[in-house]
């Protein structure tokens, strides 16, 4: 990435034009190898989804792991997780996992692997457990933490706006008619919207607090954007956010 230095205008002594300087987005990957590993693990599990129905005449492999709130109050907490992996049709998986390659590769990149990860659980979490306070049908899908992404990239793009420049305005609005026009789709019957926006609140909390937030500085290669939320924020992101809604979910569960 091409920057300018904060409040420094380098002139050269042949012209008087701002010299940019070379950085690396710290922390940044080259494989985002976690979004490739989360697409390829939710195919596996829908194709036994399609053997399951093939040879036991069920899905039997998403009954064990969808969202089905008596099941969660009776203790099986795993389906505030599980649901991620588990989709309804081969347009259902289609249209999630394109989701996923298209924005997951370049915020796992700003994010690193693990912040990623994190980011993607704790959204479908969130997502879930919205959905199992407000909803209560049954629902599967990935959907959840891919508003999470969602949120993150707008806070992500907002919050380094000054790196951004005048792009950065373009791009915000069209993440925000993407979300606007989702959550309009999700009004739709059998879309668990409850999940969208509890995603999209999970991942846009975790994004603030823990998301990358970058300045410039100097180091031994000389200037280079340094995050400031690294450490310390992704535990305390994660914290409040799994700590949150896992008070949601207890709260549900003792209420009966």
């Amino acid at each position: 990435m091409t920057v300018p230095p904060n409040n420094v205008n380098e002139e050269s002594p042949v012209n008087s034009q701002p010299r940019m300087i070379q950085v690396k987005l710290p922390g940044s990957v080259k494989t985002p190898w976690a979004t490739y590993i989360l697409i390829g693990v939710t195919v596996v599990v829908y194709l036994l989804q399609l053997l399951s129905q093939s040879l036991l005449g069920g899905d039997v492999v998403a009954y064990l792991g969808e969202k089905i709130n008596a099941l969660i109050i009776q203790g099986e907490v795993w389906r505030l997780i599980t649901p991620l992996f588990l989709h309804g049709s081969i347009l259902h998986i289609g249209f999630n996992m394109y989701a996923l390659f298209a924005i997951g590769p370049s915020l796992e990149r700003a994010y690193g692997h693990k912040r990623f990860l994190l980011l993607y659980f704790l959204a479908g979490f969130a997502g879930n457990t919205l959905s199992f306070l407000l909803s209560p049908a049954a629902s599967l899908g990935a959907s959840t933490a891919i508003f999470g992404l969602i949120a993150a990239e707008v806070i992500f793009i907002y919050r380094n706006r000054q790196i951004f420049g005048a792009r950065a305005r373009g791009m915000l609005m069209n993440l925000g008619m993407i979300i606007v026009v989702n959550l309009l789709l999700g009004l739709s019957p059998g879309i668990d919207n409850w999940g969208h926006l509890g995603g999209l609140v999970g991942g846009a909390i975790f994004a603030w607090i823990a998301g990358p937030v970058y300045q410039l500085g100097t180091g031994e290669a000389g200037y280079e954007l340094q995050d400031k939320h690294a450490g310390v924020h992704v535990a305390e992101g994660t914290m409040v956010t799994f700590g949150l809604f896992v008070a949601v979910v207890i709260g549900r569960i003792l209420a009966g």
